[in-house]
């Protein structure tokens, strides 16, 4: 098992809080997370249909049939953290429940509203660079990572993404899509999700997202919904700081796994994405995505935005914590050229206050200099030390 950075965030709320919640993708690593690090909880699995049954049908004895425990999947019976409540306030045993799903919405909702004050949510995303390193995958190229990706299957099994990632993708839209939207022509919606792949990098468009799959605006918008609330994709905001400057104010679309966006895009090999003219909004996926992952995997919720001003200028990544901002641009080429630092320049110019210029670049060497500190990508996340 490849050990997982949330793991302390996660132990360390156990000893306070009675319920852990923790949510993310299917095939992110949360039940393989959750029992190894509560060996001693009673395991459910709210999948399998008598277990669901039990506890749909009889929630408090379901909840009182073992001391502690893990309930997997806990969004199919939503009325069940009500219950949770009650006992948790009654007997005040921190880690008394360890809840996962890979619903976000349906999940967030209902603990939210049933044990708020009681749970603490964490996010558990596909494996981050910094833990494959860390167990010895060590590949100073980019590419077999970006083609591959990060869910743990890939890596535990030794499985080729190509053969995998395919039928992850129809796994999710026959049990996650039907479920959250009830779609009954899944084709369309498989339409619509490669379209995805083919905008990821880019601000997102919904009307001509729309018009492309023949769909209206209004079903675009829930699509793209349920893409986030199951954790294909998110949407990375603009930076609304104004300094004068009319600003974009869309969102950017990003796929959380680049490995899935490749196999939507088609991709059968890393020499064909060496090639693809997607190859640098893929890499800047992967980046962002790793920056979200290791703010997510320290129990933290990403502040993290981009900025582009209405005449094209643009930096690429904005980490905003009170005061103090960072700045990066993001490029897939291994040698660092001038043109690089375009954007971090324009916006320090234009800017009142100090902000911590990077670059975080396909090479492999890191420097520092006068005004930006450049990082090489399998190190990106040296930008928030």
């Amino acid at each position: 098992m490849i050990q997982r950075m949330l793991s302390q965030a996660v132990q360390k709320a156990a000893k306070k809080l009675p319920v852990i919640t923790v949510t993310g993708p299917r095939q992110s690593g949360k039940t393989t997370l959750a029992r190894a690090i509560f060996p001693e909880h009673s395991y459910y699995n709210l999948e399998y249909p008598d277990t669901r049954e039990y506890a749909s049908s009889d929630p408090r004895g379901f909840l009182q049939s073992a001391s502690q425990m893990i309930v997997d999947e806990v969004q199919h019976v939503p009325n069940l953290t009500s219950y949770m409540q009650g006992m948790v306030d009654e007997e005040k045993r921190p880690g008394q429940f360890v809840l996962t799903g890979s619903q976000n919405f349906s999940l967030v909702q209902s603990v939210s509203q049933s044990l708020a004050g009681r749970s603490a949510i964490f996010h558990l995303l596909p494996l981050s660079v910094n833990e494959l390193q860390a167990e010895g995958y060590n590949n100073n190229d980019y590419l077999p990572w970006l083609y591959q990706g990060f869910y743990p299957r890939l890596y535990d099994q030794n499985l080729a993404p190509e053969d995998w990632l395919p039928d992850y993708v129809q796994n999710y839209l026959e049990r996650d899509v039907r479920q959250i939207i009830q779609v009954k022509d899944l084709t369309t919606f498989q339409i619509f999700l490669k379209l995805c792949a083919g905008r990821t990098g880019q601000l997102l468009n919904m009307a001509s997202l729309a018009n492309a799959t023949g769909v209206d605006l209004k079903t675009i918008k829930s699509w793209v919904s349920v893409l986030e609330a199951s954790y294909i994709v998110f949407l990375l905001r603009p930076h609304y700081r104004n300094y004068g400057k009319r600003v974009v104010k869309t969102p950017k679309l990003y796929f959380y796994d680049t490995g899935l966006a490749c196999s939507l895009l088609g991709i059968k090999s890393t020499n064909q994405l060496n090639s693809h003219y997607l190859k640098g909004e893929l890499f800047e996926s992967l980046i962002i995505a790793e920056l979200q992952k290791y703010q997510y995997n320290r129990g933290q919720r990403p502040t993290n935005y981009f900025w582009r001003d209405n005449t094209g200028h643009e930096v690429d990544f904005l980490s905003e914590d009170g005061e103090n901002i960072r700045i990066a641009e993001i490029k897939s080429g291994k040698t660092i050229r001038p043109d690089f630092f375009r954007g971090l320049d324009f916006y320090q110019k234009i800017t009142p206050t100090e902000v911590a210029s990077h670059l975080i670049y396909g090479g492999n060497t890191a420097q520092t200099r006068s005004n930006y500190a450049i990082h090489p990508w399998n190190k990106c996340t040296d930008l928030f030390s």
